[in-house]
């Protein structure tokens, strides 16, 4: 509902706009976020940077199939995003941005203290635990979302996000597996995101789309870290010249996909330096 809320800068009626308003500074810390860094991070941050080298939470500089990699991409946003969030905006000269999600970090964290040190059992209950363990499934999801990238084209929205369809988290988390659609249109209402699928399936399947069904990015990121390619290969709703590949060939596609890239490959990938 969050996600739904940044994105569409809210979800109720403008007649209820003060409390469209005021819901999440309520029900955040409650859930594990601080004050409007979700938004910082998932709209002014990753929607633009689009999982590219300059994303913080890019995965394209991990061994994407192995343990350690997922760890340290997991403990790095942990311990770090409180701080690389407002120096990346810094760093874009976008320095109202910078303040704010500074501010809004600082000021969470802030708060959370105070009720510590006045009563700590329930506070680690209920706002610490709660920020660790949305954080951590955040970046277990996102790493779900964008582990398999194309090694040809890693900019493209097709190549280095996936769709997920015929699963039921999609029926309780408004639509959310469609995150290629997600990321070519980020303001598109969950609703319309079948549709407009459907109505796209020729650039999907040039574009060299990946589509999967009966499967969550929670179990697509245990999979990949099981090296576990001929269930993903299962579950591939095969589109284009996928049609023609045996379980194999589609196992084999996938596991190229995982592959960390270097710095000279990013810089050629994605600054085209060196290209004729």
């Amino acid at each position: 509902m969050l996600h739904n809320h940044i994105h569409n800068n809210g979800i109720l009626a403008k007649r209820y706009a003060l409390f469209d308003y005021a819901w999440p500074y309520v029900l955040e810390p409650l859930m594990g976020h601080t004050w409007d860094s979700y938004f910082y991070h998932h709209v002014k941050h990753h929607h633009v940077e689009g999982n590219g080298p300059e994303d913080l939470s890019s995965t394209i500089r991990y061994q994407r199939d192995e343990l350690l990699d997922f760890l340290c991409y997991v403990g790095r946003f942990l311990a770090f995003i409180w701080i690389e969030l407002p120096v990346y905006f810094w760093r874009k000269h976008k320095f109202g941005l910078a303040a704010k999600a500074a501010l809004s970090e600082l000021t969470s964290y802030g708060f959370i203290y105070v009720l510590a040190r006045l009563n700590f059992y329930p506070t680690l209950f209920v706002f610490i635990l709660p920020l660790i363990q949305m954080r951590i499934g955040l970046m277990v999801g996102n790493f779900g979302q964008h582990a398999l990238v194309d090694d040809v084209d890693p900019k493209s929205d097709f190549r280095s996000s996936i769709t997920l369809i015929d699963v039921p988290s999609n029926r309780y988390c408004f639509n959310d597996g469609w995150h290629t659609s997600h990321h070519l249109n980020p303001r598109r209402h969950w609703r319309d995101h079948p549709t407009a699928f459907l109505k796209a399936k020729r650039e999907y399947s040039e574009g060299r789309a990946l589509v999967f069904r009966n499967i969550d990015y929670l179990m697509m990121t245990y999979r990949i870290l099981k090296k576990d390619y001929l269930y993903l290969a299962d579950c591939i709703v095969p589109m284009g010249e996928q049609i023609h590949m045996s379980k194999q060939e589609l196992a084999d596609m996938l596991r190229t996909k995982t592959r960390r890239f270097s710095e000279e490959e990013i810089r050629e990938k994605f600054y085209k330096v060196g290209r004729s």
